[in-house]
């Protein structure tokens, strides 16, 4: 029953770890699917495994899923022979008796764990008849926390064995717009760069990763058993208003304030470090190594001070100085020379560093105390409402207090009560030869308040989640929900008063926020209550007596009707006739296994793909132009052999004859046929605009040629009837080929020609084919390329994206185009791009991306394809598929 803090998720990550521990020879991860979306800084993950009982006999499958502390489980589901078990989220009350009747009966209801720094591992299992398939699907969900001026979302996956169908997709919208984003953990080594594809647009982006069978194999992090790693995808978003964001939704707001325009106030800041005998060794040690960083850190309008306590007090001086070099030289020799000894007086400690701080009020400046133990206090005072009780009184709220605890002899919920009724945190460092990086990280989280006394109000809103904090550290958020009173946006007024040095500041703004509309109505809702619920969960740990009851029941309202399995809910997973129901429980920080949890991993992908540099894109159709004001006014400088038309005759019998063009921003007709432009992007690894270029009617097209894997892939365009690629050819060796179109895959192997329409799947020779609802997926070697479906009213077209890209340099065609690279010249009247030292008329333009499931418009500019492709468009024209 773990009482989670936000305070607690040490970098703000989204980390998901799916571990499933298979016989390989029993069964059979066919697909296992990651797929994380994140809107506004919430996180939403779902994973997806199928497998396969490849036995003659009834299997047991077990599956082991670690999610992030941090994360509530929202969801969770099987879909076994065609019948779906869901899990359903219950009072913990409730949900305990068939817990109780499960162990009585000496059946495993389960196991719940805490695991490593930032993880829970919850486990399940199944009994599958022969040659029968599962499917897990679990849903978590997670509000990312802002750290050193960024966000993180990671994904570890460790699936035991090589997965044909693996594949991590993440898509991220922002509407602030993202500032930057990378790649970067164990998962994105040299041996698997090009399996990672990211794409940056704007207020969107989307990572991909898409290793192939051997790859899973052979990478740094891999072996038999296949990858065991992570990827983080690091990023931020820009900033206009000093306000900050705000989004509201459906009656509902969340508010993202992050001012970085600010002076730094300087900070007083005292370290209290326990050298009590349990300290003795490689914690000592890595303490002295973290102070003397630390210290190293601090500015020279700062003021410190330090000392160590076991069952007295050991000052190196008895006030706080300026860490001026003088005394930083000499506050670094007494942390080097720091011995362990004796028992923990911690009251005594804790106090004697409030005395200090209190000693030393200096206008214009922020206070901060931090406190470093790894046990329970054992002399002194020992009594824990006590020593809490104290420490209130003294700190009276002037300043945070932050407490560390190394390791797990510390009695984490004494110091976590204690940190939060002193607005402050607590935070486990964890015995490992980093800790001395882990103490460090912290002190840098804290180091530059630019911000004390922050209040933020809300005219017009109600049920608030909290609104008071008592220092903003730079590189962090403050975060605040509501909801808006009867919904009237008139009467919603936001501000924010907080003192920055010695001056009072008030941030405002006469926009009340930009109202995301319909499709993101429950979105703004559920981070509004996952925000509440972590916050009074927090207050249930501070409270005692009737107000800890009473917060209890709200938080586990909100809990049962949002569906969180959180430390008041467990959620009971009923399986199919003859196994034992298994209940999942949230575990409490630090405890030893106790109660069960039943996920596996799971998501129906519906990924938001990102293609290499060289990406498909159809223009807007007629109807989207005629619509589309904004396009006539842009579209002023289309010429002849730019004409568009999307739909024939047969698509529009009321034209007759004619089809219908634009031309210079009008609609225009004509009497003869014009052939359907296709329009092509060509994107650049940096934020500047794509090329866009035009081919003209139904061509076959090189897409990608590897001479050295015997591969080539070779498109057809459609005609005028309708845009798109119409079918797609594969040659693989001498003897495979594999044709694709909207309806069916046909698989011609030497003399023998079979045809798939189902989503099973297609294995011939090294080549490995997956047919899904929106995608089919191709894996040959090191090379992996979906090719998507899409429709547009009631036809459905092709669009191929290269997922990796082959290792081997020796390739070519449409999809092994390298990003472009160009520099803006401005010239009046035209724009000119120099390629290459050519310089190239441009106009401003836009383009439909296909390359992503939901597809979306991007501005490009516009040019001809031999300048775009710096080669005539004739080398990558072919005769035959």
């Amino acid at each position: 029953m773990e009482r989670t803090l936000v305070q607690i998720a040490l970098f703000g990550l989204l980390l998901a770890l799916v571990t499933t521990l298979p016989n390989k020879d029993d069964w059979d991860i066919y697909s296992f699917h990651i797929n994380s979306t994140v809107t506004s800084r919430y996180a939403t993950t779902v994973i997806t495994s199928r497998v396969a009982n490849r036995m003659d006999e009834s299997k047991e499958i077990e599956f082991h899923v670690r999610i992030p502390k941090n994360a509530f489980i929202s969801k969770f589901k099987m879909l076994i022979d065609g019948q779906e078990y869901d899990g359903v989220v219950k009072a913990k009350e409730q949900a305990q008796q068939q817990y109780t009747e499960a162990v009585s009966r000496g059946q495993s209801a389960g196991i719940v764990s805490s695991v490593g720094r930032t993880l829970e591992e919850f486990k399940t299992s199944v009994t599958v008849a022969a040659h029968k398939k599962v499917t897990f699907e679990l849903t978590y969900e997670e509000l990312l926390k802002r750290k050193l001026g960024k966000y993180e979302l990671q994904i570890h996956a460790r699936p035991m064995q090589p997965v044909k169908d693996f594949k991590v997709d993440v898509y991220i919208h922002e509407k602030a717009s993202i500032d930057f984003i990378k790649v970067k953990g164990g998962l994105s080594t040299k041996a698997l760069a090009n399996a990672i594809t990211k794409t940056h647009a704007d207020k969107q982006a989307w990572v991909h990763f898409y290793p192939t069978e051997d790859q899973q194999k052979t990478c740094d992090s891999c072996g038999d058993q296949g990858m065991n790693g992570d990827l983080v995808i690091v990023y931020d978003v820009n900033r206009d208003t000093s306000l900050g964001d705000i989004k509201r939704s459906a009656g509902y707001f969340v508010h993202h304030f992050a001012p970085s325009s600010l002076p730094r106030i300087p900070k007083n800041v005292v370290f209290v470090i326990d050298q009590s005998g349990s300290m003795y060794g490689r914690k000592i040690q890595q303490t002295r190594i973290a102070l003397i960083h630390i210290l190293n850190d601090l500015a020279e309008d700062d003021f410190f001070g330090l000392f160590t306590f076991d069952s007295s007090i050991f000052h190196w001086k008895r006030e706080l100085v300026q860490a001026n070099k003088e005394n930083l030289d000499s506050a670094k020799k007494f942390a080097q020379d720091i011995e362990t000894r004796g028992a923990t007086d911690i009251n005594r400690a804790v106090l004697e560093g409030a005395r200090m701080l209190n000693a030393h009020p200096r206008e214009g400046s922020a206070s901060i105390l931090i406190l470093l133990t790894d046990g329970d206090p054992t002399t002194g005072v020992t009594n824990l409402e006590t020593i809490q009780s104290n420490v209130r009184g003294v700190i009276a709220d002037k300043f945070p207090l932050y407490c560390l605890g190394f390791g797990f002899d510390v009695n984490f919920e004494f110091l976590e009560k204690m940190s939060l009724q002193n607005n402050g945190a607590a935070r486990r460092i964890y015995e490992d030869s980093d800790a001395d990086l882990q103490l460090k990280g912290f002190y840098e989280e804290v180091a530059t308040p630019l911000l004390t006394d922050v209040t933020m109000i809300y005219a017009g809103a109600t049920n608030l989640t909290q609104t008071n904090f008592s220092q903003y550290y730079n590189g962090s958020e403050i975060v605040v929900a509501g909801q808006i009173t009867d919904n009237d946006i008139e009467t919603f007024s936001p501000q924010v008063v907080a003192i920055s040095r010695n001056t009072s500041m008030v941030f405002s703004d006469t926009n009340t926020g930009e109202s995301t509309g319909t499709v993101s109505d429950s979105h703004i809702q559920r981070v509004w209550a996952y925000l509440t619920v972590k916050q009074l969960l927090e207050k249930e740990l501070q409270f005692s007596g009737p107000e800890k009851e009473n917060v209890k029941k709200e938080a586990l309202e909100l809990s049962l009707k949002y569906s969180f399995v959180t430390p008041l809910t467990s959620m009971v997973v009923t399986k199919p006739l003859g196994e034992n129901t298994e209940v999942l429980y949230k575990p409490k920080e630090g405890a030893t296994p106790q109660a069960q949890q039943p996920p596996a991993g799971s998501v129906q992908l519906h990924g938001y793909a990102g293609a290499f540099p060289a990406l498909f894109a159809d223009f807007n159709d007629y109807d989207d132009l005629v619509d589309d004001p904004i396009f006539r006014v842009e579209s002023t400088a289309v010429l002849q052999e730019e004409l568009i038309s999307d739909k024939s005759t047969a698509a529009h019998p009321g034209f007759d004859s004619l089809s219908t063009v634009v031309a210079h921003g009008k609609v225009q007709e004509t009497a003869t046929t014009v052939p359907l432009i296709h329009r092509f992007l060509l994107k650049t690894e940096t934020r500047s605009l794509p090329l866009c270029f035009d081919v003209t009617g139904d061509v076959r097209l090189k897409l990608l040629h590897h001479p050295n894997r015997e591969l080539s892939v070779n498109g057809e365009l459609d005609s005028v009837a309708y845009g798109g690629f119409k079918r797609i050819v594969i040659h693989f060796k001498a003897d495979l080929h594999i044709e694709v179109d909207t309806q069916r895959i046909t698989v011609r192997e030497g003399q023998t020609m079979t045809q798939h329409t189902g989503q099973d799947l297609i294995t011939a020779g090294s080549l490995t084919v997956i047919r899904r609802d929106k995608e089919i997926d191709v894996a040959a070697g090191d090379t992996r390329m979906v090719i998507l479906i899409h429709k547009r009213g009631d036809k459905e077209f092709i669009w191929p994206v290269l997922r990796q890209k082959p290792s081997d340099n020796n390739i070519s065609g449409i999809l092994a185009l390298k990003p472009a690279v160009y520099e803006e010249m401005h010239h009046t009247p035209s724009t000119k791009l120099k390629i290459k030292d050519q310089e190239i008329d441009v106009t401003r333009s836009n383009a439909v991306d296909y390359s992503i499931v939901s597809a979306l418009t991007l501005d490009c500019w516009f040019m001809s394809a031999e300048s775009a492709l710096q080669r005539r468009l004739d080398d990558f024209i072919v005769t035959q598929l």
